[in-house]
């Protein structure tokens, strides 16, 4: 019973995106990164960019789970006679 996944537009947008945890793994280096102060002034933005990219990706991914897990629960739900 296994439905082809499509990607949502967040997914298309990065189509060589990384899994979730890759994603939140590199935002949270980026975070250290910016909190530790080792990114210099020129590459902040950069850096910030990046991190807006990845918390898209993740809560995307993360729409998609619930839906998904949503999908399922319904149809395991015992129909109404």
């Amino acid at each position: 019973m296994s439905q082809e996944r499509i990607p949502d537009a967040a997914e298309a947008a990065f189509p060589d995106a990384p899994a979730f945890a890759e994603a939140m793994a590199e935002l949270e280096a980026i975070l250290r990164r910016i909190e530790s102060e080792e990114t210099d002034v020129d590459a902040l933005a950069t850096e910030l960019r990046r991190a807006a990219q990845l918390l898209e990706l993740c809560r995307a991914k993360i729409r998609r789970a619930e839906v998904e897990v949503t999908q399922i629960v319904q149809r395991l739900e015992p129909s109404e006679p």
